[in-house]
C-alpha cells in the first residue's frame, strides 16, 4: 500500500513540476534552445578541426556526445528544484500534507526524464538537419536512447541529494557545474579517445560519461569503421559499464536523498 501511496503521490509531483512548463515558458526555451545552440556550434564551429577517425564525418560523431552532456546537464533540474523549494518553504508545506515524503523526490527525478525526452527529440532532428544518422535501424536507436535517459535519471538523484544540502539555488548551479562540466569535456564526448595523452587517456576511458558516449555511438551506429576501441573493458563493454554505474548510484543516492529529505523537512 505505501509503494502505491508513493507512486500515485509522485506522479501528482511530477505534474506539479510539468506545469512550470506552461507558467515559465523560460524553462523550456532553455530546455529546447541549448541542445539547437550545442549541436550548431560544435558541428560548424569546430566541425573543421577535429578529425573523427576513419570514414566517419564528425558531426556523426559528435552527436553522440552531445546526446551524453545534453542529459546530464538536464539531470541538474532536480538539484536546482529542490534547492529553490527548500528556500521558499515549500518542502515544509509539502511535509504537513498527508502524502508519502520520498513521493516528492520521486516526482522531482521523474519530471526530469520529461525535459531530457524533449532535449533528446529536439537534438535529434537538428542532428538530422546536420547530416546526423542512426545507421543500426529504429530498436538500436531507440536502445540508445533509453540508455541515454537512465544514466541521467541516475545523476537526477545525486543532484537532487546535493540540492537539499546546499542554501540556494546559486550554489547548486555553481557546485553542479564545477563537477559535471569536467565530466563531459574530459571524456570522448567531443575528441576520440586517441587524442588524449597518455595517462589522461586511461582517466578519460574509465569516465563513465565516456562509456555512455560510445554506448550511444555503438547503438547509433555512428563508430568510425578501421579505428580500434581500446582494450579496456569500459570501452569493449560500454551499454554494461554504464548500467552498472546506474546500480551503483541509485543504490547510494536514492536512501541518501531520502534521508536527507526527511532532516531536511525537520524543524
Amino acid at each position: 500500500m505505501s509503494f502505491l501511496r508513493t507512486i500515485t503521490d509522485g506522479w501528482v509531483i511530477t505534474q506539479r513540476n510539468l506545469i512550470k512548463i506552461k507558467r515559465v515558458p523560460e524553462v523550456l526555451m532553455w530546455v529546447l534552445m541549448s541542445p539547437i545552440m550545442f549541436v550548431l556550434l560544435f558541428a560548424f564551429v569546430f566541425g573543421g578541426a577535429i578529425d573523427a577517425g576513419g570514414d566517419l564525418s564528425y558531426r556523426e560523431f559528435l552527436l553522440g556526445g552531445i546526446f551524453a552532456q545534453t542529459v546530464v546537464f538536464g539531470a541538474t533540474f532536480s538539484g536546482a528544484s529542490l534547492a529553490e523549494d527548500m528556500t521558499k518553504g515549500i518542502i515544509d508545506r509539502f511535509k504537513s500534507l498527508p502524502m508519502s515524503r520520498s513521493a516528492v523526490l520521486f516526482g522531482r527525478t521523474a519530471s526530469d526524464i520529461v525535459y531530457n525526452v524533449l532535449s533528446l527529440v529536439v537534438m535529434a532532428l537538428t542532428g538530422l538537419a546536420v547530416g546526423w544518422r542512426a545507421r543500426e535501424g529504429v530498436m538500436s536507436a531507440l536502445a540508445a536512447f533509453a540508455l541515454l535517459l537512465v544514466f541521467a535519471y541516475a545523476i537526477s538523484w545525486v543532484m537532487a541529494f546535493v540540492g537539499l544540502l546546499v542554501p540556494n539555488v546559486e550554489v547548486i548551479n555553481n557546485a553542479s557545474f564545477m563537477v559535471i562540466m569536467p565530466m563531459t569535456f574530459v571524456s570522448n564526448a567531443f575528441v576520440p579517445l586517441a587524442s588524449f595523452p597518455n595517462g589522461l587517456r586511461q582517466v578519460v576511458e574509465w569516465n563513465p560519461v565516456s562509456a555512455l558516449t560510445q554506448a550511444a555511438r555503438d547503438l547509433f551506429g555512428n563508430t568510425p569503421s578501421g579505428v580500434s576501441t581500446p582494450d579496456v573493458w569500459s570501452m569493449q563493454h560500454p551499454a554494461t559499464y554504464t548500467l552498472g554505474w546506474v546500480v551503483i548510484i541509485l543504490v547510494i543516492f536514492v536512501p541518501l536523498s531520502v534521508r536527507a529529505y526527511s532532516r531536511a523537512t525537520i524543524k
